[in-house]
């Protein structure tokens, strides 16, 4: 743990051992925080709080410009903490640090220029409203993409003033620890501290009262729990919880070219992004030629160790989570899924499981209702792009959806009704620089990045000078 400015194994006895997801070979224990532990990284944030509140914004910012550096001439080795601890491809590890680098410039950049505003009030009166940092900002990152996560929440919390406690997931400690220590060098005492563990430890950060927000990416449960929390010490939560995003297939599209995106969507970093697609509706009239395609390229999908470069499938984080996805295309074949690839555990070490095309899914089903976070795509054939789009919009989660369509009719429709906080059209991934989303539904609440987010994390004071004093 980080507290203070000063690195220690903590005050408990408890330790776990991490394992590497494509050997099953260890790579490390890790020390559990305690509640105690926790505690000193708070009381250290607040210790800090006050004097890097009063760092003018533009000394923040040349901190952050600074561990962006610092970072960034580490890359390399911090890419391959995050493919030896959760099995991420080389390439798009990297590629996630390389996001992370972005974000801290661009909060770097943002954080000078974030400020309130004026009032039109009287003549012989001042009226504003400024934004003031919260204080101690708790965040709780997910081991899917732990650098570039970490880096937007932390950098946004310290771009406007905030003290931090960091935990990283439990599947990523070697790789938070190490971001840490590269952001602590460029940061006086105090100003980021980090606790490792696992839910409890968590809960233990999110409930403490003195944390003034909660910053959570994470499961849809994780983030329920965490908002019960803050609102017993009237904490301010940022929750991005799961998903089950939708990709609609129309009539119009090319069906190679939408089997393409469907398995970028279903397959890249194998399903463990908080936007992958988790549920797709096809058109019947292309239905046929999309799922061969789809299947084709499940199957064509390089597998193996993300420290190989020609891997295209690496392994899942670890096998309880394997299982957890096994258990989940076990029970949609057993309600009348089936399977066209796939939905085996393979022979061998490691969390290893195959791309999965399920055709025949409906609506009923668990796996076209809650989130898999896997290599598997849940085809349902539907007979219009009405009936898609309904099906689409009926869940309780909303976070992002995707429609590939030649007929801008039917992209209208669609942004207008799909109740997400993204919508995509004829691309599953992509977007501008400096873009924010807002999810919706059980799928949490907040901005988690953008310049939207340094308002998240910051008050607003409304002050009044009257001028003339008798």
């Amino acid at each position: 743990m980080l507290a203070g400015g000063r690195w220690s194994q903590g005050t408990g006895q408890d330790a776990f051992t991490m394992t590497d997801p494509a050997t099953g070979e260890p790579l490390g224990v890790v020390a559990v925080s305690t509640p105690a532990d926790v505690a000193a990284a708070v009381a250290a944030a607040c210790d800090a709080a006050p004097g890097w509140a009063a760092t003018p914004a533009a000394d923040r910012g040349a901190a952050l410009h600074a561990a962006a550096r610092a970072v960034e001439e580490r890359m390399d080795e911090l890419a391959a903490l995050v493919t030896a601890e959760m099995g991420k491809p080389s390439g798009d590890a990297l590629g996630g640090v390389e996001a992370g680098i972005g974000t801290l410039r661009q909060y770097a950049e943002l954080g000078p220029l974030h400020g309130g505003r004026s009032l039109q009030g009287g003549w012989r009166a001042a009226d504003f409203l400024v934004r003031e940092p919260r204080g101690v900002a708790a965040v709780i990152t997910p081991w899917n993409d732990p650098v570039a996560i970490a880096c937007g929440l932390i950098g946004a919390a310290l771009a406007t003033g905030n003290t931090v406690v960091h935990k990283p997931s439990e599947r990523t400690p070697h790789t938070g620890a190490m971001l840490a220590e590269l952001l602590d060098a460029c940061l006086p005492d105090g100003v980021l501290n980090m606790v490792t563990g696992d839910g409890e430890t968590g809960e233990a950060l999110a409930g403490h009262p003195d944390t003034d927000v909660v910053a959570h990416v994470g499961s849809t449960a994780a983030g329920r729990r965490v908002a019960e929390l803050a609102l017993r010490t009237g904490a301010r939560t940022l929750l991005e919880n799961g998903g089950c995003d939708p990709l609609i297939v129309d009539r119009d599209v090319d069906p190679e070219w939408a089997a393409g995106q469907a398995a970028l969507g279903c397959f890249a970093n194998a399903g463990q992004i908080c936007t992958s697609v988790e549920r797709v509706y096809v058109h019947e009239a292309v239905a046929d030629p999309f799922l061969e395609a789809l299947t084709e390229r499940a199957r064509g999908l390089r597998t193996g160790p993300g420290a190989d470069v020609t891997t295209e499938l690496g392994p899942l984080v670890d096998e309880r989570h394997r299982t957890h996805v096994h258990q989940q295309v076990e029970k949609a074949i057993a309600d009348g899924a089936r399977a066209l690839t796939g939905a085996r555990i393979p022979d061998g070490p490691g969390a290893f499981y195959p791309a999965t095309v399920l055709a025949g899914c409906a609506d009923h089903m668990a796996i076209m209702a809650e989130e898999v976070f896997g290599p598997v795509a849940p085809v349902r054939t539907v007979a219009s792009f009405d009936h898609a789009l309904d099906a689409a919009r009926r869940s309780r989660h909303g976070l992002a959806a995707t429609v590939l369509t030649r007929d801008m009719a039917h992209a209208q429709a669609a942004w207008r009704t799909l109740n997400v906080g993204t919508v995509k059209i004829n691309a599953v991934f992509g977007g501008a620089p400096g873009g924010a989303a807002e999810p919706r539904l059980g799928s949490g609440r907040g901005f988690g990045y953008g310049p939207e987010l340094l308002d998240e994390m910051t008050k607003v004071k409304a002050v009044h000078v009257q001028t003339d004093v008798p």
